[in-house]
């Protein structure tokens, strides 16, 4: 294993110099490439085109080992956004290759960082995105290094970056944080875990049956009581009370034959004999849990 280690060490310095003693392109030279490569799929153009840029790759990767992640996987990442950058450079545009690349390159290996530096995914957003990678930037420059952000330090870092206050302060929290087994124990020595102090949000079970039971008490009860209202009665109840999507008096009053507001009486007059209906059986519906 130390041998293998020795060796991918090695071929990564050896990479990491034939990179940077690539020759530079000349601006014409590269434009010419970037049209090969785009019009007639010519693979040396395309090689020769990213071998001189490899070293922008290499360059960045440095920039980002402080987050923990090995140089070759950074400089891996930056490869794959050095070619989306190759595969969507228009040379009519009259920019240099380097200035295009530099962003694909850049936006490749902090997705590579915010999908490895934690188990869970940190910088979702695009201002989550900014606040994780310039957060420690704008703490040093503050000289607030130490421990819990300051109330002044956060407000000044939500100004400059144009987000929320509460947000800057769950990223500081995050960063500082790391990951945790929920199976760790809460201290040395200690048998409980974290995951022993989490609580349980879902019902208990009698709390299930008893909800269950009281539904379908209240089921039955109204099933029951339905039964006293007359066709047209019931059909309006069926529409106004017992769907998802109630009908409005208007539409009901046109399909019946009547104006809405005789609707509306007819609906009143039926949910007052369902109430006398449920009170003759179950005595008062509100303290049943049968009407609201």
């Amino acid at each position: 294993m130390a041998g293998e280690a020795i060796t991918s060490e090695t071929a990564e310095r050896r990479f990491i110099r034939r990179a940077m003693r690539a020759p530079l392109l000349a601006s014409e030279h590269e434009q010419d490439l970037a049209r090969r490569w785009r019009d007639a799929a010519d693979e040396n153009a395309l090689h020769e085109l990213t071998g001189a840029y490899m070293r922008l790759v290499v360059a960045m990767a440095g920039k980002f080992r402080a987050y923990g992640l090995p140089m070759a996987d950074l400089v891996q990442e930056g490869a794959v956004g050095l070619m989306q950058a190759a595969a969507r450079f228009e040379p009519e545009r009259g920019v240099r290759f380097s200035t295009y690349a530099g962003w694909w390159v850049r936006a490749a290996m902090q997705d590579f960082v915010l999908r490895n530096w934690s188990i869970v995914r940190t910088g979702t957003t695009a201002s989550g995105k900014s606040l994780f990678f310039n957060l420690r930037r704008l703490r040093a420059r503050l000289g607030d290094m130490d421990g819990r952000l300051s109330p002044e330090a956060r407000a000044k870092i939500a100004v400059e970056l144009g987000v929320d206050e509460d947000d800057v302060e769950a990223m500081a929290a995050r960063i500082s944080a790391g990951d945790r087994s929920l199976n760790a124990p809460v201290a040395a020595g200690a048998e409980d875990a974290y995951q022993d102090f989490l609580p349980d949000e879902a019902p208990t079970p009698d709390v299930e049956v008893e909800a269950r039971l009281d539904g379908l008490s209240r089921q039955s009860a109204l099933v029951e009581a339905l039964k006293v209202l007359n066709p047209r009665e019931l059909a309006i109840i069926q529409a106004r009370r017992l769907t998802d999507e109630p009908r409005t008096l208007e539409s009901l009053g046109e399909d019946l034959g009547v104006s809405k507001e005789r609707v509306r009486q007819v609906e009143h007059a039926a949910l007052a004999k369902l109430r006398q209906a449920i009170i003759r059986r179950h005595g008062d519906p509100v303290e049943a849990g049968l009407i609201g």
